[in-house]
């Protein structure tokens, strides 16, 4: 049977999304299928696939996939991307609320195509070391600070940490970050993708944060942050140890759409 699908793509992250008012029960929870459709060579090609359902509650419910086919945990850029596509087909206005696995979300439509992600707030911040952070921001991520023209392959490091003892089972998403010219750039080496994803929303976030954390002088706003896949920004409330109104901000684009064959 032929499915009508979208792709669409955040900073280089990018997903595939099928419309779940439609009957979808061949994909959805099918690792294999979801697997298939994301490889890039014998499927689609994707860091992720996602259902957009009705919610009694809100506008819309986003159900996130990693390319490995497992249900996981939030995805920023795959939110961003779902406010963009919840919008392009009628399930949103420019101002949407949407429930994710880890709770309501609210986005926006703003200027020149950018999307305006609220994300959870943040409060439980561990400290390993003067430059090393656990941190959750709706997925959870460890987050290394890298000194200036210090340079770390961020797969074989990402994999280093993600497959050692205390995250092995459940895996953690890995980030590098660094400064430059007032702004920060991040790498990300993604579980569930098991490799570099070009962006990384929860993990720019995770970044700022600690980013913020580790510059006590640093003025609240909206920090810059630079990834492969290009810029977005942070912005939030810092309350000593709690961050609140954290909000992601990036550019979104459908990519192309059409069927395939399932």
């Amino acid at each position: 049977m032929k499915y009508q699908f979208w792709k669409y793509q955040g900073t280089g992250n990018d997903f595939i999304f099928f419309d779940g008012r439609e009957d979808v029960s061949v994909i959805k929870d099918n690792k294999e299928v979801i697997a298939r459709l994301c490889h890039r060579r014998y499927g689609i090609g994707a860091d992720g696939l996602i259902i957009l359902e009705k919610h009694e509650t809100s506008d819309f419910r986003m159900v996130y996939y990693n390319s490995d086919g497992g249900e996981s945990t939030m995805c920023g850029n795959g939110g961003r991307c779902s406010i963009s596509f919840a919008h392009f087909m009628g399930l949103a206005g420019e101002k949407t609320n949407f429930q994710a696995i880890d709770g309501l979300h609210s986005g926006e439509i703003a200027n020149e195509g950018w999307i305006k992600l609220g994300m959870n707030d943040v409060s439980d911040m561990k400290r390993l070391d003067e430059r090393t952070y656990l941190l959750n921001t709706g997925s959870p991520h460890y987050v290394r600070l890298l000194d200036q023209g210090e340079d770390i392959d961020i797969v074989a490091f990402g994999r280093e940490i993600r497959y050692s003892a205390p995250f092995a089972q459940e895996g953690i998403n890995v980030n590098v970050v660094q400064e430059m010219d007032g702004k920060i750039k991040v790498k990300t080496y993604e579980r569930g993708v098991e490799d570099e994803t070009y962006s990384c929303g929860t993990g720019v976030t995770a970044a700022a944060i600690v980013y913020h954390r580790s510059m006590n002088n640093l003025p609240v706003g909206d920090i810059d942050v630079m990834t492969k896949g290009g810029a977005l920004k942070v912005s939030f409330n810092a309350h000593k140890n709690r961050y609140t109104n954290i909000v992601l901000h990036g550019p979104v684009q459908m990519v192309f759409t059409g069927q395939i064959e399932i």
